[in-house]
């Protein structure tokens, strides 16, 4: 499992897109935000070992990315699964049985909140509120909106993440 304490390391890889990213924006005003977003949309995340690279090349001291990097939720410095879960834990999905869900969920994952599984197939997130209260207890798969959740439904809904060439 990877942990949000964990502390990866860039690819070869990872870190010649990263210095083909920041040469794109090198000249732009505003870069930071649209660069990061382009950083983690190529590797999936934030390498920690990015942060200086990008500094350099947009004339930042590290630190200033980095604030940037953990201020927004959007970003993420250590690698996440595929499929992304996110509960939502608002009051309505509460009173329907959100926090049941949430417990079917890390058992049938084996995870914890903000953890990954090992295979790097699923991440377990929860959400302040989903803002689809009519749905609830609700629940996210990357951009899928899951809702009226019920245990039964709650694994067929996970099972459909578990197939070949998913």
């Amino acid at each position: 499992m990877h942990k949000s304490t964990d502390n990866p390391t860039a690819t070869a890889a990872e870190m010649a897109a990263i210095e083909e990213i920041v040469q794109r924006h090198h000249d732009q005003r505003w870069p930071l935000i649209p660069l990061l977003q382009e950083v983690q949309e190529e590797c999936g995340y934030i390498p920690p070992g990015a942060i200086e690279p990008i500094a350099r090349g947009l004339g930042l001291f590290p630190a200033e990315v980095q604030g940037v990097v953990t201020f927004y939720e959007q970003f993420h410095m250590a690698p996440r699964g595929k499929y992304v879960v996110r509960v939502c834990r608002g009051t309505a999905c509460h009173v329907r049985g959100g926090s049941t869900i949430l417990k079917i969920v890390k058992r049938d994952l084996d995870i914890d909140e903000n953890e990954t599984t090992s295979d790097m197939r699923y991440t377990l997130e929860t959400v302040p509120c989903l803002g689809t209260c009519f749905l609830a207890p609700a629940m996210m798969v990357n951009k899928d909106y899951h809702g009226k959740l019920a245990p039964p439904k709650l694994r067929a809904i996970l099972k459909q993440y578990d197939g070949p060439g998913k």
